[in-house]
């Protein structure tokens, strides 16, 4: 899984932001539990990325609503 760029992120609407965000969170969830049953990543990396990808979607959304707030 290929890291987002920030600039990418912030190019897309609010509602493709969701559903990579809504995406990304399931397959996080997958791989957590499969690690967890001692199964082998596909990647060693993966979760990691997926990590920063959530966080990354996170930061961006909230920026936005910052702004829109005006606070």
């Amino acid at each position: 899984m290929p890291l987002l760029k920030t600039e990418e992120i912030r190019l897309m609407s609010d509602e493709e932001k969701k559903e990579k965000l809504k995406e990304m969170r399931g397959e996080l969830f997958h791989d957590r539990g499969q690690a967890a049953m001692g199964g082998a990543p596909e990647s060693p990396g993966r979760i990691k990325a997926l990590k920063k990808n959530i966080a990354r979607i996170l930061t961006v959304m909230n920026e936005n609503k910052k702004e829109e707030g005006g606070n």
